[in-house]
């Protein structure tokens, strides 16, 4: 299998695009949303023609809202985060907007967040993703309990846990980008849009590794490179036309789908690609190294 034969290019391709992602986070940050620091979030529709989102961000600065996120959404709506507002400035915004009458605009929906629920919401997405990790790596190590030569279960943890972060870490890098250049910021659909990301990578790796424990007892005389070639030849196919189905529809959610879900599905659509290129030329390639290096020993 040509993925075995090259397993250091696609090693290294993965490395390059982890590093060039943790640089991406590093200079852009991800910019928390509303969701994880408090703040309010109010929804306009234009009665007429909307006024050029430029325009809307100096009317709001002018009167005294700076630092809010504005957005288009649909054909004549716009959408506002911003500090938490009380009523009558959630007025004063409206008017700003409206430039007092010159645009008309009616309020289709206002959500307030406190800080503290924020604060809270934040520590709730840290704690899953690390729980969903911590499970992954048991789940990992007890399936293939009875797997011991020539590489132990806890290896094949190992790779998957790795796998996992360049899945969770290449996502993030991108979405740092779309946070510098287009305003996006993270919610509570980014953090789902990981963990989906996540599971749809392990159970194609689970699919890869579980053929790989039936050739070892199948093909006894025969090299642990060639056995994880042979189960990825058996499971190409299938994971590629599975993802591609699945990749297919999200981007098509992307493109078609709502502005509200549109950032959920770029970042979705981006985690499946590099998860399945992860499942494939990444977690089945790490198994050989770690093989090879434990002969040396």
């Amino acid at each position: 299998m040509f993925v075995i034969k090259y397993k250091k290019l696609f090693i290294g391709i993965s490395v390059t695009l982890v590093a060039l992602a943790i640089v991406s986070i590093a200079i852009f940050h991800l910019k928390l949303g509303i969701d994880f620091t408090g703040g309010s979030a109010l929804e306009l529709s234009f009665t007429g023609t909307r006024p050029e989102i430029t325009t809307i961000q100096k009317d709001l600065v002018s009167a005294g809202f700076t630092g809010a996120l504005v957005q288009p959404t649909g054909e004549n709506g716009v959408s506002i985060k911003t500090r938490d507002l009380t009523d009558t400035e959630r007025a004063s915004v409206i008017d700003a907007v409206s430039e007092k009458g010159k645009y008309p605009a009616t309020q289709t929906s206002f959500t307030s967040i406190g800080p503290s629920v924020g604060a809270e919401l934040k520590h709730k997405a840290i704690v899953s993703i690390v729980l969903v990790l911590v499970a992954i790596i048991f789940f990992v190590a007890y399936a293939f309990r009875k797997v011991s030569k020539p590489v132990s279960s806890w290896k094949y943890a190992f790779a998957v846990i790795l796998a996992l972060i360049h899945d969770v870490v290449i996502p993030s890098g991108a979405f740092a980008l779309l946070a510098h250049f287009l305003g996006a910021e993270v919610d509570t659909l980014f953090i789902v849009a990981l963990l989906t990301t996540l599971a749809l990578s392990i159970a194609d790796t689970i699919v890869v590794f579980d053929r790989v424990r039936e050739n070892i007892t199948v093909d006894r005389g025969m090299p642990f490179r060639d056995v994880v070639g042979k189960s990825l030849s058996q499971t190409f196919v299938r994971s590629i036309n599975t993802s591609l189905m699945v990749l297919i529809m999200v981007v098509s959610l992307a493109v078609f789908g709502p502005k509200s879900t549109q950032l959920f599905a770029i970042t979705l659509s981006i985690g499946m690609f590099f998860g399945t290129y992860s499942s494939i030329f990444l977690a089945s390639p790490l198994l050989v190294l770690m093989e090879k290096s434990s002969k040396k020993k």
